[in-house]
């Protein structure tokens, strides 16, 4: 369907979109978004009405941008055009705003840093940053900065991180925990170790772990493992189990993690390995281990746990990454975030941190494109009102189909001829989650559905005037994975259950 639309004018392409039955619409344009043609971009800009049509729609159009695999200055142009209306739900807009972080930081690592465009995307998202006045706006800006990753950036995410109020400060910490090691200076480094030892004030605890995290997670000081190891014996109880697991995972994890080689001489050390310092008895867990392995390839699954002291689940993340050749991809995160939960059960907040405000919510990265956060509840009388009129129905994070591959190359051989290789990849998607708190049973149910299928076209061809030959191959891969966890908390200890279950996986 691409390559119909790469060849075709914008006439018949605005036409298609015009007439394309109501179910058929959103692949239509996903496609047209995909293809990229200076005609299927004029379609789509004639055509979407960001004033009328509905939301779903065009978060389609901006999803399906933000993961284009190689995007162009006529792309972001065009998003950037159709969120300069005044009028824009708050939905379409975040979902705007990400994917033009998403986009600038593409067309940066394409050599294409200098382009008018992605100077008045970083313009939009910087200006956006400072007249920002609620907190959840500057939130959704931070994550743009996240998906554009550029360095020239991180002294505003290190100001929000440290002086930021928690909600910004976490996000800011989580934008930088996605930058590479190399621009994670000494300057970050400081900046992490005053959040993490709460130097200037007190710090939210998931930001001091996400801290915690930048500092272990990238070329680690002896010093600062044996201090975070140290700050431990200090946290409480469910936070401490949490650090020291963290630790112990990252020795366990295969030989890529940074700082296997520097924790496995400090832990030579008996003042800082023993029972005492090891067995916090908390049930908060972080597990990390392979699914496939392969000479090319090793494809992990994390999950991470942490629990407030009262049991309840306060955060939770499961992640799956690829990592090829030192490279590493972020193929699907989710976390899912309940605030405020120690006041319902009677818990007293610690003392110099701040009250939150009763909410849970998730947000995702697929593919290292940060997707908008969905908010499950906020406030108790929302609370309220979603446990009694749940639908039971999961809440949609992301549905469509993404082009991911789109390779085209001429090799000229030494006999002469020339070979022309096009490879192309696409994937559909559908990842749902779902938060069901009782309240009267106490139980807290959440569940993560991944369902995914990609497609894998290889075309080689060989054209001279007396010889013609032709290579092609196709791979269809699907897949599905459920996550789900089940509390009980009406009775000491907590009951928990998890499970995750992964669908036989058909491959063609």
């Amino acid at each position: 369907f691409i390559q119909m639309l790469r060849s075709a004018k914008k006439r018949d392409v605005l036409q298609l979109l015009r007439r394309a039955p109501e179910d058929m619409l959103p692949f239509v344009v996903e496609a047209a978004v995909a293809a990229q043609s200076a005609a299927s971009l004029a379609a789509l800009s004639d055509f979407l009405d960001f004033s009328k049509q509905p939301k779903s729609l065009l978060e389609k159009f901006l999803y399906a941008a933000a993961f284009s695999p190689r995007p162009s200055g006529e792309l972001l142009h065009l998003v950037l055009d159709k969120l300069d209306r005044k009028q824009l739900a708050p939905e379409v807009w975040e979902t705007g705003i990400v994917a033009v972080g998403s986009l600038v930081g593409k067309l940066c690592q394409q050599k294409l840093c200098g382009l008018q465009e992605v100077e008045r995307g970083v313009g939009t998202i910087l200006g956006g940053l400072r007249g920002a006045k609620e907190e959840s706006e500057v939130v959704i800006y931070l994550l743009a900065l996240g998906n554009a990753a550029l360095p020239e950036t991180i002294p505003t995410l290190l100001d929000h991180a440290e002086e930021g109020p928690t909600t910004i400060a976490t996000a800011a910490v989580a934008a930088l925990r996605r930058f590479p090691s190399q621009h994670i200076s000494g300057k970050v480094k400081r900046g992490m170790r005053r959040i993490f030892h709460e130097k200037r004030k007190s710090y939210d605890k998931t930001c001091r772990l996400a801290a915690a995290e930048i500092l272990l997670n990238n070329q680690p000081s002896p010093m600062d493992v044996i201090n975070i190891l140290l700050a431990a014996n200090e946290l409480e109880g469910e936070t401490a189990t949490f650090l020291l697991l963290k630790v112990q995972s990252s020795l366990r994890a295969h030989h890529h993690h940074q700082a296997r080689k520097i924790m496995k001489d400090i832990l030579r050390d008996p003042q800082i390995n023993n029972y005492n310092f090891f067995s916090k008895a908390g049930i908060s867990s972080s597990f990390s281990g392979p699914l496939t392995v392969t000479q090319d390839l090793l494809s992990t699954f994390g999950l991470d746990l942490l629990f407030l002291e009262g049991g309840l689940l306060r955060k939770s993340v499961s992640d799956f990454s690829l990592l090829s050749h030192g490279q590493r991809l972020q193929a699907a995160q989710v976390t899912i975030e309940a605030q405020g939960m120690e006041s319902m059960l009677g818990e007293n907040v610690l003392e110099g941190e701040e009250e939150p405000e009763l909410s849970a919510g998730m947000s995702a990265v697929f593919f290292d494109v940060q997707l908008r956060p969905i908010i499950f509840f906020q406030g108790y009388t929302d609370l309220m009102a979603k446990v009694l009129l749940s639908s039971g129905e999961p809440t949609s994070v992301v549905k469509g189909n993404l082009l991911l591959m789109d390779h085209h190359q001429v090799i000229p051989l030494q006999s002469g001829l020339q070979v022309v290789i096009k490879l192309q990849g696409g994937l559909g998607l559908d990842i749902s989650a779902d938060m069901d708190m009782n309240v009267w049973d106490q139980e807290l149910k959440t569940g993560i559905n991944a369902r995914g299928s990609l497609t894998i076209d290889f075309e080689a061809e060989l054209d001279a005037p007396f010889l013609q030959a032709t290579l092609r191959s196709q791979t269809e891969v699907e897949t599905s994975i459920h996550f789900d966890t089940m509390l009980r908390f009406s009775s000491s200890p907590v009951l928990m259950c998890l499970q995750l279950r992964e669908e036989q996986v058909p491959y063609r």
